[in-house]
């Protein structure tokens, strides 16, 4: 598997981040989704990554948005169904830190539901050393919302 930089407008990861959208959107009351779309990730200030196999197929997703000269946020982590279980989003989480530390940030956060089908990425999200927070950004407390923040 290779994690790197990718476009987020490709054809195959359009998909996976519209299949992403779309499970949000379902679980999620509208005002609490706060995915961004394919588009938007795109946009200056947000780095894109992708994991991919030997053949390069899509295998997960992930990016980090700038949020100040010292503060980044982790957004649309997702790994494709026949991925799951095989270390995708711990190596695409891997690099988007990586990515934030070499960029010079002191600190990465994220939003992320409090459903219960969130719950497998909150566990993923506190073995890798971060920790519950409150709101950050333009974030408000919301009952939908669980926040956590990792010191880099």
């Amino acid at each position: 598997m290779r994690v790197a930089a990718d476009d987020p407008l490709a054809d195959d990861v359009r998909a996976l981040l519209e299949e992403h959208l779309a499970d949000m959107r379902r679980i999620s009351p509208p005002e609490s989704v706060h995915a961004l779309d394919p588009v938007a990730l795109a946009a200056p200030g947000v780095l894109f990554l992708a994991a991919r196999d030997d053949d390069g197929a899509l295998l997960g997703c992930g990016a980090l948005k700038r949020l100040s000269e010292e503060e980044g946020e982790l957004k649309s982590m997702r790994t494709s169904a026949a991925a799951r279980g095989r270390g995708v989003a711990s190596a695409v989480l891997a690099a988007v830190v990586a990515a934030a530390r070499a960029r010079g940030l002191r600190r990465i956060s994220l939003e992320t539901g409090s459903e219960s089908f969130f719950d497998p990425a909150v566990r993923l999200y506190l073995r890798h050393g971060f920790t519950p927070c409150g709101p950050f950004a333009d974030y408000t407390d919301d009952p939908h919302s669980r926040y956590l923040t990792l010191a880099l």
